[in-house]
């Protein structure tokens, strides 16, 4: 009898721990065992910038050839593989990747010994106060200065930037005596590249891919209630990418304690089913780990909780799973597994159709009844459906794919990541009309699917750039047969959870498109791991050679095409150039795949300086940019009448027509939403791309019109371009067109009419060719349905006079990270902006902030981004700003010599 009392005494006081779970949503880095900590302030950095240390991850096979002047589909075939030598620290690095390789016969093994010991950089007691102090996320490369001319050893593909050589981060970390018997963690977002880490001396391990977020246990080489040094080198090679991969721990770095028993990296998986306005199913997975020496029995409570537009707990909970219980082997793993109905569901849904509505899963564990764990999944409840005629659905709606493709820099701010930053690259992109991202070509920040999520946009995750044949000389194809497996799995571990992720792709225009069989078994192989991970969303790899009719096409759950559906150097006017040539190929591809939905995950790679335009202007809807037709090479600008292309590519209004006459492509992905660092086709002694549809500074380039106009029909809009002061161009002709979202339009020059066109079908853009310019006015009154619809006007500007600031935000946080991207524009006496203006700007800051970084959108500026003097692009420039931890009021202040100077104030809070 006093046993059974005990016991029902027991299960009481468990049950009653329960109640209070369910109870009450606590913090949980207050009070749960989990606690996990930024370490982002406190580094000293040292970087290499020629010499060396031999701590190497392994040989790198000699490079004969550094030219990155190549176009952009080139077909990949570097190869270069040399023997492992034995100073290479590679067999140490490897074991990182166990936890993400599924055969347990595959998984590496330490060797014994201490690599790197005796090297200084790594012991606690160097002196490292010489060294530069910086907080993370940190770019070394962003700040310059440019490389300039040719040779050079970082030329135009990778954007001029010193991103190579080894440099080192050492900070410390302090162990609590609370900390005594818990699992420590450091977790990593990205680090650029070849990292590895040493704590207190002894090498921990690392990841070599750059984009991949990893973790590694820190918990036996700790030492409780002592200062812990942390040392870790990074290894960035020139030629290793197409574009700017940024330099240095560039993402966010945190420690995360837990004890023994706890929910396994990213380990949780929620899905949802039978999803209606109604009910919703959801079906939860749990991995946990055991780190304890023996096995435990362990018991989990999940609770669903609403969450609000900003991603913060409402304290509204909806459901709660029913508890689940394992027995877990020490020093294993174990999955608990649960479902739950909730009742009318907040659907997730993408902007502006539908609401990104968010709710998070709190799921905590117990041991013995103690807590042992609280772990939080942010998921949104959706039904998503790929229609091989219809496109896709999303909760049962139709949702026409309006994307662009983003690179992962932030522009002046390099590839440090900042949220606000990401934040005005999708707002910007959804005032044009964006509804989906395809993310070139590599795993994002962690914080960016958030706002993904949040804002609701549509997501393509993309993990390679290339597998086995590289695209330049040491690029990711060096190390893919070591690290496939565990970089595509931690990649869909990590952001399985994000609704906002519609489909995955494990390839871009990878070289083994043209090896038939072969390299079909590589997709295949890739293709599995993908969906292993996650059966619930199509997987593919994107096509710019491979036809329906080989076998690579066959291994991807949908097709994904770029450029191949509009044609590639198939008009006309592309018919001198080499490279690949294909007829547009949607009806042969709809074809042979009547099953599969098929989407353009690249498409047009038009080509343009803002503001900027060179005549003559092509008589053609689509042409190839060169030196003698759309390109200036003294002032390296692209026409910006939006009809010139990269030598693969499409204008926008080509590729308009072919999703027109083939209804059944779900959409497009446009090359590309934003400026990139890197890649300036067609002028490699540049800096940075032409192919956005918004400059490197976040300014609008005309294109941002045409494709508003097709991508937000319901929005009464009318746009005219060129400019109207052209005092060289008196008596010539100066063509003009005009985007707009109605269907017919009547064009004014000094109020007289120029006639009235009316857009044809597959006519996306309004066109008077012979316009001769005269100064004064240019209107147009544009209709819709026989309406009027809008209007939009250009006047002839005079003398640049004065400058005038606009903040896109006037008031922001002082934490150091908030920003605020602050736009000058030189306008004369009338307060018309000067269009042709490039005078010098001086910015000045007062008060607790600083200027972080200045920018024109201009891909030739060389002029360091750090620099506070800027030349006007077209009339603008940029200055970005942030508070330094204090707050009161910024003052900003933009100086031109001969113009009247302007200021405005932020208020820092």
């Amino acid at each position: 009898m006093k046993v059974f009392m005990t016991r029902s005494f027991l299960f009481f006081v468990f049950y009653f721990l329960l109640l209070q779970a369910n109870s009450q949503l606590k913090d949980l880095n207050g009070s749960s065992p989990r606690k996990r900590i930024s370490i982002n302030d406190g580094w000293r950095f040292m970087r290499f910038e020629k010499a060396s240390d031999t701590l190497i991850y392994d040989e790198r096979p000699e490079i004969f050839d550094r030219n990155d002047n190549k176009v952009a589909d080139t077909r990949a075939s570097e190869s270069g593989y040399v023997a492992t030598s034995q100073r290479a620290l590679k067999k140490w690095i490897l074991p990182a990747a166990n936890d993400f390789i599924k055969d347990p016969a595959k998984h590496h093994k330490r060797p014994a010994g201490y690599p790197g010991r005796d090297f200084s950089f790594v012991q606690n007691n160097y002196d490292d106060k010489s060294w530069q102090p910086v907080n993370l996320p940190h770019d070394w490369a962003i700040t310059g200065p440019f490389y300039k001319g040719d040779p050079v050893i970082v030329g135009g593909g990778m954007g001029r930037l010193p991103i190579q050589g080894v440099a080192w981060y050492r900070r410390k970390i302090t162990l609590d005596k609370g900390d005594v018997g818990k699992v420590i963690y450091l977790d990593i977002d990205g680090a650029m590249s070849y990292a590895m880490v040493w704590c207190n001396g002894i090498l921990v391990g690392g990841w070599p891919y750059g984009y991949n977020s990893f973790r590694l246990d820190l918990t036996p080489y700790l030492k409780p209630g002592k200062d812990n040094q942390l040392a870790i080198r990074l290894d960035n090679p020139a030629n290793s990418s197409r574009w700017y991969p940024g330099a240095g721990l560039y993402r966010n770095v945190w420690i995360t304690k837990t004890d023994p028993v706890h929910v396994a990296q990213w380990g949780t998986f929620i899905k949802t089913r039978e999803v209606s306005s109604s009910s919703a199913i959801i079906d939860l997975s749990v991995q946990i780990r055991n780190a304890s020496t023996k096995t435990q029995h362990v018991q989990a409570v999940t609770e669903i909780f609403l969450l609000d537009t900003l991603l913060e707990n409402t304290g509204k909970k909806v459901a709660v799973f029913a508890r689940a219980a394992a027995n877990i082997d020490a020093g294993g793993k174990g999955t608990i597994e649960a479902s739950v109905t909730i009742d009318n569901p907040l659907l997730w849904g993408p902007s502006p159709q539908q609401k990104p509505n968010m709710y998070v899963a709190v799921t905590r564990l117990y041991v013995n009844g103690k807590p042992s764990d609280a772990y939080k999944t942010p998921f949104g409840i959706r039904d998503i459906k790929f229609d091989p005629v219809k496109g896709v659905y999303v909760n049962g709606s139709p949702v026409r794919i309006r994307g662009v493709n983003q690179h992962h820099d932030l522009g002046a701010l390099g590839a440090a990541f900042n949220v606000r930053a990401a934040e005005r690259q999708l707002e910007i992109l959804q005032e044009m009309g964006c509804n989906a991202i395809r993310l070139a070509h590599n795993p994002p920040a962690p914080e960016l699917l958030d706002l993904t999520d949040r804002m609701g946009f549509l997501v393509i995750n993309e993990v390679y750039d290339c597998w086995e044949k590289g695209k330049t000389p040491l690029d990711f194809h060096l190390i893919f047969s070591d690290w496939y497996e565990a970089d595509a799995r931690s990649f869909v571990r990590r952001d399985k959870n994000h609704p906002s992720v519609i489909a995955w792709s494990f390839g871009n225009e990878v070289g083994e498109q043209y090896t038939g069989a072969e390299g079909a078994v590589i997709a295949r192989k890739l293709h599995d791991i993908v969906k292993d991970e996650d059966p619930t969303r199509p997987a593919a790899a994107s096509m710019n050679y491979a036809k329906p009719d080989m076998p690579f096409a066959q291994m991807t759950d949908f097709i994904s095409l770029n450029y191949q559906g509009e044609g590639i150097r198939d008009a006309d006017a592309y018919a001198h150039l080499k490279g690949i040539r294909t007829s547009p190929l949607y009806p042969a591809f709809h074809e042979k795949f009547p099953g599969k939905l098929i989407v353009s995950s690249e498409t047009a790679s038009a080509l343009s300086t803002r503001g900027t335009y060179v005549f003559p202007v092509t008589m053609s809807i689509s042409a190839p940019v060169s030196d003698t037709s759309g390109g200036n090479p003294v002032s390296q600008f692209v026409s910006a009448y939006e009809l010139y292309t990269a030598q693969f590519g499409s204008s926008a209004d080509k590729v308009f027509a072919a999703q027109d006459h083939n209804p059944y492509v779900a959409g497009e992905f446009v090359w590309s939403g934003w400026d990139y660092l890197g890649e300036p086709t067609p002028y490699y002694s540049a800096r940075s791309s032409y192919s956005g549809i918004i400059d490197l500074a976040g300014f609008k380039k005309d294109r941002f019109y045409l494709y508003q106009s097709r991508w937000k029909p319901e929005l009464p809009m009318a746009h005219i371009l060129p400019h109207w002061t052209w005092p060289d161009r008196v008596g010539k002709i100066t063509p003009v067109h005009v985007f707009t979202s109605g269907d017919e339009a009547e064009l004014f020059l000094n109020g007289k009419s120029l006639g009235r066109k009316k857009k044809a079908d597959y006519e996306y853009r309004l066109r008077w060719d012979g316009v001769v310019y005269k100064p004064g006015e240019l209107k147009v009154i544009t209709y819709k349905n026989g309406k009027q619809w809008a209007t939009d006007v250009v006047k002839t500007a005079g003398k640049a006079a004065q400058l005038q600031l606009k903040a896109d935000r006037s008031n922001i946080k002082d934490d150091g990270n908030d920003l605020s991207f602050i736009t000058v524009t030189v306008l004369d006496d009338q307060g018309n902006s000067v269009p042709y203006a490039d005078n010098t700007i001086q910015f000045e800051v007062s008060g607790p902030g600083e200027v972080v970084a200045t920018d024109n959108g201009d891909p030739s500026d060389l002029v360091a981004f750090p620099s506070k003097k800027r030349k006007a692009l077209s009339g603008c420039a940029l200055v970005i700003v942030k508070g330094v931890n204090k707050k009161g009021i910024l003052t900003v202040k933009a100086i031109s010599e001969g113009l009247q100077p302007a200021s405005l104030l932020i208020q820092l809070r």
